[in-house]
C-alpha cells in the first residue's frame, strides 16, 4: 500500500509543479470529496431515502438545493481559489514540501449547506482551517489529508441524518450531524450548539441547555409510548 502511495505521488511531483499540486490539485481534491460527499444527501432526501434516519421531518425544496449549489461553486471559484493560490507563497515559506518520502501515518440543512457562507465567514473558516498546518510547515500529502478530514467532518455535522454508523455514537465528546442540526433548526435566534465536532466548549458555557431538554423531552415521549 505504502510503495503504491509512493508510485502514485512520484507521478505527480514529476508530470507537475509543486505551484499546481499545491493550489489546482489542492483545490480539484476539495471539490471531488466535498460535492462527492455532500451530493448523496441531496438524492436521499428528494427521493425519501433513509428517511428514519433523518433528523427533521422538514425538507427542502429543489429551487432551495439548486440555489445552495450554484452559489457554493459561485463562492468555491471567486473566493476558495483565490485564497489558495494567494495562499501558497505563505505555506511555502513556512516549510511545505512536496517531495517524497512521504510522512508517516439553512435551517434544514444538508451535506452541500456545510459551506454556504458569506464569503467573509468562508474566509475566516478557512483561514482557522489551514493556520494550524501552514505553521507546522506540512508536507502537502499531509495538508490533503487534514483538507478531506475536515470536509468530511463538516459534511457529516451538516447532512440532516443521523444514521447508527454516525461518529457521534461511538465518540462521546463529538458532536455531529444530531448535535449540530439543533443550531441549524432555531436558525436566527441563540439556538446554542455551536460547535459542530467537539461540543464541551457547549457544555461548559450552557449553550447546549435547550438542545439538551429536546432530547430529555423526547426520551420521555418515547418511553412514555413503550409503557
Amino acid at each position: 500500500m505504502a510503495s503504491l502511495l509512493e508510485s502514485g505521488w512520484q507521478y505527480l511531483v514529476t508530470h507537475f509543479s509543486d505551484f499546481q499540486l499545491a493550489c489546482i490539485g489542492s483545490f480539484i481534491l476539495h471539490e471531488s470529496v466535498f460535492f462527492l460527499s455532500g451530493l448523496p444527501f441531496i438524492f436521499l432526501e428528494r427521493g425519501g431515502y433513509l428517511s428514519k434516519y433523518k433528523i427533521q421531518a422538514k425538507n427542502n425544496p429543489p429551487e432551495a438545493q439548486q440555489k445552495c449549489i450554484t452559489r457554493l461553486l459561485l463562492y468555491h471559484f471567486c473566493v476558495n481559489l483565490p485564497v489558495m493560490l494567494l495562499s501558497y507563497p505563505v505555506f511555502r515559506a513556512m516549510g511545505m514540501r512536496s517531495s517524497l518520502p512521504l510522512p508517516s501515518w439553512y435551517a434544514t440543512p444538508f451535506g452541500l449547506t456545510s459551506e454556504y457562507a458569506h464569503p467573509a465567514e468562508i474566509l475566516f473558516l478557512g483561514f482557522a482551517t489551514i493556520v494550524g498546518p501552514a505553521i507546522t510547515g506540512p508536507h502537502l500529502f499531509t495538508l490533503w489529508l487534514w483538507m478531506v478530514l475536515r470536509v468530511l467532518e463538516t459534511v457529516e455535522a451538516h447532512c440532516g441524518y443521523h444514521f447508527p454508523w454516525s461518529p457521534s455514537n461511538f465518540f462521546p465528546l463529538y458532536g455531529g450531524s444530531d448535535f449540530h442540526d439543533y443550531h441549524h433548526r432555531l436558525l436566527y435566534t441563540k439556538s446554542g450548539n455551536y460547535s459542530s465536532t467537539f461540543m464541551y466548549m457547549d457544555w461548559i458555557f450552557g449553550t447546549d441547555r435547550g438542545y439538551r431538554t429536546l432530547k430529555a423531552l423526547k426520551t420521555v415521549e418515547v418511553d412514555g409510548k413503550k409503557m
